[in-house]
């Protein structure tokens, strides 16, 4: 038997051992894609770190595209070597090359994991639907301190939260209500989604979703897609602090702001009231800073103030003693003059009485009848002058009046004139005539006439009516001489 003859044979046998397609486990040791279009790979099997399987394998050009994409879109992570895969063979074999794998599907899932591929299409999902943001745009207060928390009341790491919280050294008062719910396990996510929807009714500044650590399996629920949906469209800012250090679930990326432990969970509000103390301690020392700047300034003003008032009282008081002093001297000068006046006036007082009243009486009597005459005088004069002012008035109002009358019926002569030239009597007197249309208004164009219409002609003696049986508008049957 020659070597055809055998391989022939190997390869029916293989033929008949292999007749369909198999799903085969194994890693990629090596990855070769070609310009041609084809991939050629090595699929090994190791155990205990040694290689105990190896074949070669290959992917034509018409599989390969589609494969790869759909691999790392499903995925996450490139098709290459050292990764272990699950893919769909046939088996062949060829008397040149031996036994080789033809490939045309394979699973991501199995390199995923059926979880790990669960949570993909649930975040893609989330991110393409634009839940992920939802969230991020809600505003948590400055001062959050009415707080629902969503965790099983024996929860040690809700205990701990707690005590970390309330009992803080500050002595910063919150209100905590607590929302009891299963936190692990296959009803976990309606549990939890029907405590946020309870909380979420009321007015809290935040909802807490507070678990401890435990085992992924304990956890997997936090990556419910139903669960993401609804913390991601609660109209409350959802905190969530679930599992280890090490965890990211679909539930943290959703919510507005996540942690990792009760503790910490705690220490974000206290740090958010911490600051805000921070803030006015930083004010009240600004304010204190000022007070003092302005009671150092004010103090100046009122020292240079009081300077001032000293100063100016002083003046007025120097002034106000030399005033008395020549005021009391100026008295003392007056009191004597008048003392010496007095005497003299005294001596001669009685003489003068006497003289005095004679001749006042003469000069009263004498000053009586010249004013008699005087007022005789005047009323005499002024009642001559008002009689001619009288008389010079009403001259002068008969002749403006005369003078008005005459102009007013100058201007009624050239009105009635000016009425009279205008009547269209007279101008149909002269053989001109008034055309009036169907709707008896007067005719100024040949626009609005029509032929067939009945018109109206006004001559001076009388009035007929025609119907039009032709109408010239253009320059050159205006000249006409004869239209009829």
């Amino acid at each position: 038997m020659d070597l055809i003859e055998l391989q022939s044979r190997i390869k029916e046998g293989v033929a008949e051992a292999f007749p369909g397609k198999y799903w085969v486990k194994a890693e990629i040791s090596s990855w070769s894609p070609r310009s041609n279009g084809h991939c050629y790979l090595t699929l090994t099997q190791s155990l205990g770190g040694k290689a105990i399987a190896e074949s070669r394998a290959m992917i034509w050009k018409w599989h390969f595209p589609q494969l790869k994409a759909f691999f790392e879109k499903t995925t996450g992570q490139p098709l290459q070597a050292g990764i272990t895969v699950l893919v769909r063979v046939q088996v062949s074999f060829s008397e040149l090359y031996g036994i080789s794998l033809f490939i045309d599907n394979i699973d991501p899932a199995f390199t995923l994991g059926e979880k790990a591929l669960e949570r993909k299409r649930a975040i893609e999902k989330l991110t393409s639907g634009g839940y992920m943001d939802m969230q991020k745009e809600l505003a948590l207060p400055e001062l959050p301190f009415r707080l629902a928390v969503i965790s099983s009341e024996t929860a040690a790491g809700y205990g701990d939260f707690r005590n970390h919280l309330l009992g803080n050294p500050q002595g910063y008062a919150f209100k905590l209500d607590l929302y009891p719910a299963l936190m692990q396990g296959e009803q976990a996510p309606a549990s939890i989604v029907a405590a946020i929807l309870s909380a979420s009714e009321k007015a809290y500044d935040a909802i807490l979703i507070l678990r401890g650590g435990g085992s992924e399996l304990d956890l997997e629920c936090y990556d419910d897609f139903g669960l993401a949906v609804s913390i991601a469209t609660c109209p409350v800012p959802v905190v969530t602090a679930i599992g280890h250090d090490k965890d990211l679930h679909i539930a943290d990326m959703v919510a507005h702001t996540y942690v990792k432990t009760p503790t910490a969970l705690a220490d974000l509000f206290l740090d958010a009231f911490l600051a805000q103390d921070d803030v006015l301690d930083r004010f009240e020392q600004r304010i204190g800073t000022a007070v003092l700047r302005l009671m150092g300034r004010e103090e100046l003003r009122l020292k240079t103030a009081d300077a001032a008032i000293q100063r100016s009282v002083q003046r007025r008081l120097g002034e106000m003693a030399q005033r008395i002093s020549a005021l009391h001297a100026s008295i003392r000068l007056g009191l004597g003059r008048l003392l010496h006046q007095e005497a003299q006036r005294q001596t001669g007082i009685g003489a003068a009485i006497r003289l005095g009243l004679s001749r006042k009486y003469s000069e009263q009597v004498g000053s009586l009848q010249h004013a008699e005459g005087r007022i005789a005088k005047g009323l005499t004069g002024k009642y001559s002058q008002l009689s001619r002012q009288g008389d010079a008035i009403a001259h002068r109002i008969r002749f403006a009046a005369s003078a008005r009358v005459g102009q007013e019926v100058s201007t009624l002569a050239l009105k009635e004139a000016r009425i009279k030239s205008t009547d269209p009597r007279n101008i149909l007197s002269l053989g001109y005539v008034l055309v009036t249309g169907k709707d008896n208004k007067v005719l100024k164009t040949v626009e609005k006439v029509s032929v067939g219409d009945r018109i109206g002609v006004r001559f001076g003696d009388g009035s007929l009516t025609a119907r039009v049986d032709q109408v010239f508008s253009e320059e050159k049957d205006n000249i006409k001489t004869n239209i009829a």
